[in-house]
């Protein structure tokens, strides 16, 4: 019924009232002084020429803030108007600008309510110009009646017109709300997608080098007393991936503070996964570091490659698979017997959908009691990872035997 406005709209629309009060308000006085209106007096009909063009004015100046009442008091000032024999003035104008509101911010009822009195004022104008009895005498004549279809039909079209121009600003002002939308909606995914990728290398990074520097510490606090080199390499093991981690756990928690703009391009699973300039991603030529790190934390590492790649991968499918063997190694660390841990890659033609790719699987036993589940962090990281490439990834457990497999396209030829 309502609608919110701003001041200087308020502010315009007033002004756009007033002066439109005052050019018509002359006319108005000039028409009473003729007509049927003669008869009545000159106050009495200076008030209602007063009062007609007060309505009109009104209804221009509440238009955008009440579209409903702008067209009722269109309608009231145009019956007033014909029940007193008067004939169309410049104050008529106004219905034009009620119907383009009703258009243009009314509701769905309004909107509708504006085009059914578009129709039927046609018909009103119609039949008061060439019915009424102060202009044909009290009748409707066969030889008028070309004339009386023109006047609807001009009247139809011009009515319909305020409308139509009403109805296209409505569409307008909706295809920009829904382009404001998708944008934020955009911007929010973009936010969303980089807040996810962090919190991905954030629990790889850290579950990753935590374990790792657990397994040293245990083995440095049993070998100390017997091996003291032994407890000396350990202790400089977690030295080296604490600060390692220290380091790339900066460079993400740099990346959270940075702010989001919504004009911002959502990234594409390349570029999302290759990161930032800044921060150097992981390859295949930090795997051995990796396997290193496991074998020093005191874990029997078995890795088989075969057969082995013939062209350098992307730097996205190599990311990928370093993240997805950091992590399948850091949950045998945490949860394994502390038994072999096997690592088998290879490198096919025609792995994936046809295409070239790599069959990734890391295998450890669990430790008694030990339950595995689908739903860690780690395990939807794992997946998020290989799916971002094209690939797919999962996750099984089997007779106190814990499986991570999956597969990941290279593209191209082997």
């Amino acid at each position: 019924m309502f609608r919110s406005l701003q001041r200087h709209q308020i502010v315009v629309d007033v002004a756009i009232a007033a002066v439109f009060f005052a050019l018509v308000l002359p006319v108005e006085l000039m028409v009473a002084q003729t007509g049927t209106m003669s008869v009545l007096g000159a106050p009495v009909a200076a008030f209602i020429a007063v009062a007609i063009a007060l309505v009109f004015s009104a209804a221009l100046a509440i238009r955008r803030w009440s579209p409903p009442f702008a067209l009722t008091l269109a309608w009231a000032g145009a019956v007033v108007q014909m029940s007193l024999g008067r004939p169309p003035t410049a104050a008529d104008l106004a219905i034009f600008g009620a119907l383009y509101v009703t258009a243009a911010y009314g509701t769905a009822r309004v909107y509708w309510a504006g085009f059914a009195s578009a129709l039927l004022g046609s018909l009103v104008i119609t039949a008061y110009l060439f019915a009424g009895p102060t202009f044909t005498g009290g009748g409707l004549s066969l030889s008028s009646l070309p004339l009386a279809v023109a006047v609807l039909i001009a009247a139809a079209f011009a009515l319909l017109l305020a409308w139509t121009v009403g109805a296209l600003v409505r569409a307008a002002l909706r295809a920009r709300d829904i382009r404001a939308a998708q944008m934020r909606a955009e911007a929010e995914a973009a936010a969303e997608q980089e807040r996810v990728r962090i919190a991905r290398d954030m629990h790889d990074v850290v579950a990753h080098s935590l374990a790792v520097v657990i397994a040293q510490a245990d083995g440095a606090r049993y070998a100390a007393p017997a091996d003291l080199a032994a407890a000396t390499d350990a202790l400089g093991t977690i030295s080296a991936t604490a600060r390692a981690a220290l380091a790339d756990v900066r460079v993400l928690l740099t990346q959270l503070r940075r702010p989001s703009s919504p004009s911002t391009r959502q990234p594409s699973a390349g570029e999302w996964e290759r990161g930032h300039a800044d921060r150097p991603q992981p390859t295949l030529a930090e795997l051995e570091e990796l396997y290193a790190q496991v074998r020093n934390a005191g874990v029997e590492l078995r890795v088989d490659v075969g057969p082995a790649p013939t062209v350098e991968p992307s730097a996205a499918v190599q990311l990928a698979l370093y993240r997805i063997l950091q992590e399948a190694l850091t949950n045998a660390l945490r949860h394994g017997d502390g038994g072999p841990v096997s690592v088998r890659l290879a490198w096919l033609p025609t792995v994936h959908e046809g295409g070239a790719g790599v069959e990734v699987e890391v295998r450890n036993r669990l430790r008694p009691g030990e339950q595995p589940t689908e739903s860690g962090h780690g395990l939807i990281g794992m997946g998020e990872r290989a799916g971002l490439v094209g690939g797919w990834l999962g996750a099984s457990g089997h007779d106190g035997e814990f499986t991570v497999s999956g597969i990941l396209p290279t593209g191209g030829g082997a």
